[in-house]
């Protein structure tokens, strides 16, 4: 357990202002919670950054992985046949390697929903004959996600080193 001496406490940022309109609203919040849990794997040391910090296996790398894979899935359409595969980080990918996929990753989605200008329509897919959720449903889902993985970030963060603070 680090000592409160080795306790490193960022700049705690504040949930953003955005826009009037939902959909500025549920956007800011989602990039807000993506900059929040990049920044807790980014810096992380190795090999802690993909040590099991909890029973279940838990690590960091493989909690941005498996967000990376969801922000695939629901907002580009890509198919995931092993969900738990998901939380496992290729044993050769760095923290910035998978940082740079998963920034890459929201690139691309926020590249589709800049193209939806109805909330309440489905999410384009590149896979027809798919099902996709509204564009509302998805947005609220990713950023119940995120939030959810980037607080077991907070945790195993400080575990590793003592980092607290978003």
């Amino acid at each position: 357990m680090p000592t409160a001496s080795r306790r490193t406490r960022r700049r705690d940022t504040p949930p953003p202002r955005t826009g009037s309109s939902e959909a500025a609203v549920l956007r800011g919040f989602l990039d807000y919670l993506r900059d929040s849990i990049a920044a807790k794997v980014a810096d992380a040391p190795e090999p802690q950054v993909r040590t099991a910090g909890v029973p279940s296996g838990t690590n960091l790398l493989g909690l941005l992985t498996h967000l990376t894979c969801v922000e695939g899935a629901i907002f580009l359409g890509e198919a995931v046949t092993d969900w738990p595969a998901t939380f496992r980080a290729d044993p050769a990918d760095s923290a910035a390697d998978v940082v740079a996929r998963y920034r890459a990753t929201v690139g691309r989605a926020n590249t589709v929903l800049d193209g939806c200008a109805d909330l309440g329509a489905p999410v384009p897919r590149p896979r027809p004959g798919r099902p996709a959720p509204s564009v509302r449903w998805a947005l609220a889902h990713m950023i119940e996600e995120t939030g959810r993985h980037a607080g077991h970030a907070d945790i195993l963060r400080e575990l590793i080193d003592g980092a607290v603070g978003r």
